[in-house]
């Protein structure tokens, strides 16, 4: 029990700090499921973050999958629940404040930087991973032309996925 209750404090605490979703927190949770608590090794976190990237819904299905690792139905329940609760409650109270704000100006302020803010932490964690999975040029070479081609023109996402796959297939990365 007390493994359920440590998934249940920690994942808690990093409820507080997911401002920009979970995507946003991923070298942490990787480094917390994998190297400190041995809740999952690093393929099968790998195998799960894409499970959940595939699949339809919340981004953070990667955390209810941990958590049925850990301790079946109950352990993803609690995980799911974990990761939603703090956060939640910090978003209502948030959202009623600046709803209550009278200066239009303040609000946009606001939420221009609650948007900076999400997407550094988001670009921050992308380039962590791709620092920890990158194990040569060509695969750096990608990162930064998938990351170039992201900001600097519309392609739809599948094309760069494409072109990763068919980079892997040739043995280029």
């Amino acid at each position: 029990m007390s493994v359920l209750l440590s998934l249940f404090l920690k994942l808690s605490t990093f409820s507080l700090i997911a401002f920009g979703g979970i995507n946003a927190l991923l070298p942490s949770l990787l480094n917390l499921a994998v190297y400190q608590e041995h809740w999952v090794e690093l393929q099968t976190f790998a195998d799960y973050f894409a499970i959940a990237q595939a699949a339809p819904g919340p981004n953070f299905m990667t955390i209810t999958l941990i958590g049925w690792h850990v301790g079946g139905i109950l352990g993803a329940l609690l995980a799911t629940f974990a990761i939603a609760w703090p956060s939640s409650i910090l978003v209502y109270f948030v959202q009623r404040l600046i709803l209550s704000m009278n200066d239009e100006q303040k609000k946009r302020a606001i939420q221009y930087a609650a948007a900076a803010l999400a997407i550094g932490l988001v670009l921050s964690s992308a380039w962590q991973i791709a620092l920890q999975i990158n194990h040569s040029y060509a695969a750096y070479g990608l990162t930064l032309l998938t990351i170039g081609l992201t900001v600097f023109t519309r392609w739809h996402p599948l094309y760069l996925i494409a072109l990763g796959a068919a980079l892997g297939t040739m043995g280029f990365i």
